[in-house]
Parts: C-alpha cells; sequence; structure tokens
C-alpha cells in the first residue's frame, strides 16, 4: 500500500511525476528494510537489542530515502549529501563486525550520529541550509537513541550471563 500511495497522488497533483522504475525502486528499498526488520527479529532475543535494530532501520532509511527525494543540505543535486553516505557506511560496516563483538554496535551507531551531526552542523547551519542542518542534527539523535538502546542491551546480557 505504501509504494502505491504515489499512485494515488499523481492523480491529483502534477507534481507528483512517477515512473515504473520509480515504482521498483520503492518497492526494492521498502523490501530491503522489510527484510532487515526480519532479520532483526531473528538474531536478538532481548528487546532494548532489538528496539535498537529496529530504530537504526528506521534511520537509515530516513536518511537514504530524505537524501535521495529532496537532498538532507540544500536540494538532492548538492554534492555534500554525498557525505551522508559515509554515516550509512558506518552503520553497516558497524553492525556486520558487532558479530565479531557486542560493544562494537553500540560505538558504530554512536560514530554514525555523531557523524551526521556534524556534517548537519557543519555544511547545514554554518554552511547554506540552516533547516537542513537541524533536520540532519534531529534525525541523529535517532542513531544516538539506537547506540543508547544497544548499549543497555549489552549492560544487561552482561549483568545476566
Amino acid at each position: 500500500m505504501l509504494v502505491l500511495s504515489p499512485c494515488v497522488a499523481m492523480q491529483f497533483n502534477r507534481e507528483v511525476q512517477w515512473t515504473t522504475a520509480d515504482f521498483i525502486f520503492a518497492t526494492v528499498i521498502i523490501g530491503i528494510v522489510g527484510a532487515l526488520v526480519e532479520l532483526t527479529v531473528l538474531l536478538t532475543a532481548n528487546w532494548f537489542a532489538r528496539a535498537g535494530g529496529f530504530v537504526a532501520i528506521l534511520a537509515g532509511f530516513l536518511v537514504f530515502g530524505s537524501n535521495l527525494a529532496v537532498g538532507m543540505i540544500g536540494d538532492e543535486g548538492n554534492i555534500v549529501n554525498l557525505l551522508f553516505g559515509l554515516v550509512l557506511l558506518i552503520a553497516i560496516v558497524g553492525a556486520w563486525l558487532s558479530s565479531l563483538h557486542r560493544t562494537i554496535l553500540p560505538a558504530a551507531m554512536l560514530a554514525a550520529g555523531t557523524t551526521q551531526c556534524a556534517i548537519g552542523l557543519l555544511a547545514g547551519i554554518l554552511g547554506s541550509d540552516f533547516k537542513g542542518g537541524v533536520l540532519t542534527i534531529l534525525l541523529s539523535t535517532l542513531w544516538w537513541i539506537s547506540s543508547l538502546l544497544f548499549a543497555i542491551a549489552a549492560t544487561e546480557k552482561r549483568q545476566a550471563g
């Protein structure tokens, strides 16, 4: 239903112009998000770890989606927006390396949020787009919340074990 909502919007608004490729791409992205949610449920038994995973998935989706749709700093053509790929890379590599050691995950999400906040502060607020910078910093709090939830999960695991 979410993928079909632009189809409805196209009937009432000429500014919404999706092509078949746009619908396919949206379906793939939403499918990836769904698969990541399922993977999080399968790999975590701790509710704090699950919540941390869900918040991280939401943060990644919002960073990727908003950056792709309209650009977070300036418009989608602003070269600064490529820096948000670094934020996603930090989160993805951190999640992958967390299989080696659990304490890596909270640190990786903290690093992703801090990197995103720095981009928002330097390129947005101090740069060319105050509103985009503020939005970027607000979205970085999702990474920090995820980091906190993963840290609580790791603490609970140590206390139980």
